[in-house]
């Protein structure tokens, strides 16, 4: 913790990549841990949340993005709390995130990159017509008849336009890039450290990473157990 803070404190660009480990102080569970949403099922979690699935099986795939995806109950935790105050002290310049619970944004921070989209915004796949999550519990069908999608990058897909590009640019400024709370397993999302070329790499994750040898410095750890202790101001 002492390495970390002074990390921070000596840092004036930081950029925070931040995976599932974030959002489960929040009540959200992750993917891959042994409790995790990849554990749960007898089949895959990338057959049900998969382009082809949605396509061919609306209503099922609805069934269980409803139950396993959404938390409405979810609110932003210590680490969401943190970001948002090394943003507001200037030396937090980007988030960036493959969650897709908007809690960042819950939060306050201004400078999120939803590399896999979010659950708070959908759009009519034949009219394009935008609507709330809320709207979106009480049909997914548009009033033209089209299927309403959620925002979110299903398996299959692309990621969405420029975003991957904004964030390639921001960690190749960056001087002190923060990795936290993802096991690094999806790709492209896990391909961006390859544009870091800072000082300092840091890895904060309760399971080992492939960036461990490559890091500044390693804790494996909760993440918000961890964030708890830093000091913003």
């Amino acid at each position: 913790m002492k390495n970390l803070q002074e990390i921070i404190n000596e840092s004036k660009n930081i950029v925070f990549f931040g995976g599932a480990g974030v959002s489960t102080a929040s009540g959200i569970p992750d993917f891959r841990s042994d409790n995790g949403l990849y554990h749960k099922y007898p089949y895959r979690a990338e057959i049900m949340l998969s382009h082809t699935y949605f396509m061919n099986h609306t209503d099922d795939f609805f069934q269980f993005y409803f139950q396993e995806m959404i938390h409405k109950e979810a609110k932003p935790n210590v680490c969401h709390q943190k970001l948002k105050e090394l943003e507001e002290s200037g030396k937090l310049k980007m988030i960036v995130t493959q969650n897709i619970d908007g809690l960042h944004q819950m939060a306050g921070s201004q400078h999120v990159l939803e590399l896999h989209g979010t659950v708070h915004k959908n759009t009519c796949m034949k009219c394009h017509k935008k609507y709330s999550l809320e709207e979106l519990y009480e049909s997914h069908i548009c009033s033209c008849g089209g299927v309403i999608k959620p925002d979110v990058v299903l398996y299959e897909e692309p990621l969405p336009n420029g975003v991957f590009e904004s964030a390639i640019e921001a960690i190749s400024k960056c001087d002190t890039f923060i990795v936290g709370g993802t096991s690094l397993a999806v790709y492209p999302a896990n391909s961006l450290v390859q544009f870091f070329h800072g000082k300092n790499l840091v890895v904060i994750n309760k399971d080992k990473t492939s960036l461990d040898k490559k890091a500044t410095l390693v804790i494996h750890d909760d993440i918000a157990k961890v964030f708890s202790k830093i000091k913003t101001d």
